[in-house]
């Protein structure tokens, strides 16, 4: 069974397909063994073609998709689900989300479609994603399998106090996307200072500080290789408990994915 790595590499954006499938192959190559995607990023082929051209073994690799929010009834997300298994030539998703808790989602069909595909051994884990904390409680207490991650935006602008809470005391991981805010974070004057203090960038102090966080997971998306080996490199970083209070401490909430019909809308 393939292993989770808390940092990640996510794969958003990444449309075209010899960039997609060049920059798996070469994360993979960097370290990574976590790579993230979804239906609607429209490249689970280019994903599994990078993830077929690196010398690393599938079995030691963790990839997670999501189910777009028009696949989310019973019938659609089962069908779905296996067609994204398809694209991703593996024997089974180590991981499936529902991305967005809107439009087809219905917690009286999707939540027991994502139990059957367990069941039915097409998905190895089940993730949510961008749910409020009142729709994560009710979909860990209506689902038979336990939650495994719950990927949310996540960085020093945008912390998700409750969400993480909840990550530990229901023992998933919360996994971050955006997690450099777009590179926002270089931005702010605090986070200037400690990564001078350190000889680094903005987007490493980020991407140390919730690797300090527990249950915490990143998955920056990078297309350029400087960069992909530049984020894997933040897991060396060792931040003090000063330079972590400082972080904790920084008075500015700023999300970068907000759209009306966002949940928390």
């Amino acid at each position: 069974m393939s292993t989770f790595d808390r940092l990640g590499y996510g794969t958003y954006k990444l449309e075209d397909p010899e960039e997609c499938a060049s920059g798996v192959a070469h994360a993979i190559e960097t370290g990574y063994r976590h790579i993230d995607t979804a239906q609607g990023y429209d490249n689970e082929s280019y994903v599994a073609d990078g993830v077929e051209r690196s010398a690393v073994d599938r079995d030691d690799l963790f990839v997670a998709t999501k189910l777009s929010t028009d696949n989310l009834s019973y019938d659609d997300a089962i069908a779905t689900a296996k067609e994204s298994r398809d694209r991703l030539r593996t024997d089974s998703i180590d991981l499936l989300y529902v991305h967005w808790p809107i439009h087809s989602y219905d917690p009286e069909e999707t939540l027991p479609a994502l139990d059957h595909l367990v069941d039915e051994g097409v998905v190895d884990r089940i993730g949510l994603s961008n749910f409020r904390p009142d729709q994560l409680t009710e979909a860990i207490d209506r689902l038979d399998h336990e939650v495994f991650a719950h990927q949310v935006e996540c960085h020093p602008l945008c912390w998700q106090d409750e969400l993480h809470e909840l990550a530990r005391e229901h023992g998933h991981w919360l996994v971050a996307y955006s997690p450099i805010a777009r590179n926002r974070v270089a931005d702010v004057d605090t986070i200037q200072e400690i990564a001078a203090k350190h000889g680094t960038t903005p987007a490493a102090v980020s991407l140390a500080w919730l690797l300090s966080k527990e249950c915490v997971a990143p998955i920056p998306k990078a297309a350029s290789h400087d960069h992909v080996e530049a984020n894997w490199a933040a897991r060396e970083l060792e931040l003090d408990a000063e330079d972590i209070d400082r972080i904790d401490a920084i008075d500015r909430e700023e999300r970068v994915v907000d759209f009306e019909e966002a949940p928390w809308n």
